[in-house]
């Protein structure tokens, strides 16, 4: 009899998570992870952070090196993209001509950055960031003194021009929208990281789009719709990420934004499971369609999908959760604050410590937190467990966090 064969399209955060947790949680058989990446997989943070600033050596941001890998039993294969999924068959297409047969699949393709369809885009000095490749490239540029241009005030946007003002660059952020992190949170934390940057001589610009992009003298120059024009020596596009759906989507497997799961990471087509940055859910604490991209989604999802190809399902219940480290300031962000009716801030911002709380209907739903470790703890439990909260201690930065709950 055959051994059975658990296949992995991806070797990002998901797709290791997938590959570890099956062997954890005792799959008998071949378990196989590819990437299109040469390199093993790695942790993506760090990117746009201390691997970015030249603070760790690449063989520090691996997940595991290549011996774990090897003990664990787990094939690797790196350097080849899926190309085709045929569902009657049973197996997988690669770039390298080979093919793959399966008996169950995990799909953790991960995402790709959204291109920005502008005149320019393709000149040397323009970049995106979403792999290693892709720092690497970047890194030979982040010179002190150097322009850099970022487009995009999302989380990697602001996390690299954290970086590259503490390296000695000038920074410019061109973001379209009218606020910075304009998908992610309020206008009041949103106005407290313009002002950050701003503090640490970063020059914001929202409400600008760019339209195109010309080399100059000097370098390049980002023309804006506002008749206004940058000179930079670097551009990074950061305007946020697209799923790589295609490949279950050309096999015919049901997707959205994302690629459709259920609270087992189940996709439409028996065992074959997606998870992480490609995938799509129905919230249960928000009873809504999420595409979410963070790791600790990732880190969940991967692990749910390995337990339910092992007969040990349990069901996907995760209050989304992001993070983001600029110059001494850490945001922590638990739920998801889309639908609140109030806001209550505990705190101050000019003293860097604050928590802003989302409510809708006097429940809490989310909430962000800059350098306030323990609110932020307590809030992921407090919107797990639906806890009422007295409206009137919140912002009553005497009392203990502890005793907000009502």
């Amino acid at each position: 009899m055959t051994e059975p064969l658990a296949a992995i399209i991806g070797a990002g955060q998901a797709a290791f998570q997938a590959a570890v947790h099956l062997r954890y949680e005792g799959y008998v058989g071949r378990i196989v992870m590819t990437g299109d990446e040469p390199h093993l997989p790695y942790n993506r943070p760090p990117l746009c952070k201390s691997y970015l600033a030249g603070l760790v050596p690449q063989e520090k941001i691996l997940l595991r090196p290549r011996t774990f890998f090897t003990d664990s039993d787990i094939e690797i294969r790196t350097g080849v993209k899926a190309q085709k999924l045929r569902l009657p068959d049973r197996a997988i297409d690669f770039s390298d001509r080979q093919s793959l047969g399966f008996d169950h699949l995990v799909i953790a393709t991960g995402g790709r950055p959204r291109r920005l369809d502008i005149p320019g885009v393709d000149l040397p000095q323009v970049h995106y960031l979403r792999t290693l490749s892709d720092v690497n490239q970047i890194r030979s540029d982040m010179r002190p003194g150097a322009r850099l241009v970022l487009i995009g005030g999302g989380y990697i946007g602001l996390e690299v021009g954290a970086v590259a003002r503490q390296m000695g660059l000038e920074v410019t952020i061109l973001e379209a929208a009218p606020q910075l992190l304009s998908r992610i949170t309020g206008s009041f934390v949103a106005g407290y990281y313009s002002g950050l940057h701003q503090q640490h001589g970063v020059v914001v610009h929202c409400g600008t789009v760019a339209t195109h992009i010309e080399p100059d003298e000097s370098g390049v120059r980002v023309f804006c719709d506002n008749a206004q024009s940058h000179p930079a020596d670097l551009v990074i596009i950061a305007i946020g990420m697209e799923p790589n759906v295609d490949i279950a989507l050309n096999a015919g497997i049901v997707c959205n934004k994302g690629i459709i799961t259920d609270d087992f990471c189940r996709t439409s087509v028996p065992e074959i499971y997606a998870a992480g940055d490609c995938s799509e859910h129905r919230s249960s604490f928000y009873d809504v369609q999420m595409h979410l991209q963070s790791v600790p989604n990732a880190i969940e999802q991967g692990r749910t999908a390995a337990m339910a190809i092992c007969g040990k399902s349990k069901p996907f219940k995760h209050v989304p959760w992001f993070w983001s480290d600029q110059y001494n300031v850490k945001l922590q962000s638990a739920g998801v604050m889309h639908g609140h009716d109030q806001i209550i801030v505990r705190g101050s911002p000019k003293d860097h410590s604050f928590a802003t709380f989302y409510l809708k209907d006097q429940r809490l739903i989310a909430m962000d937190a800059i350098n306030r470790p323990e609110e932020f703890s307590l809030s992921r439990e407090w919107i797990a467990q639906k806890t009422p909260l007295c409206l009137e201690r919140i912002g009553d930065d005497s009392v203990p966090a502890k005793q907000l709950s009502a």
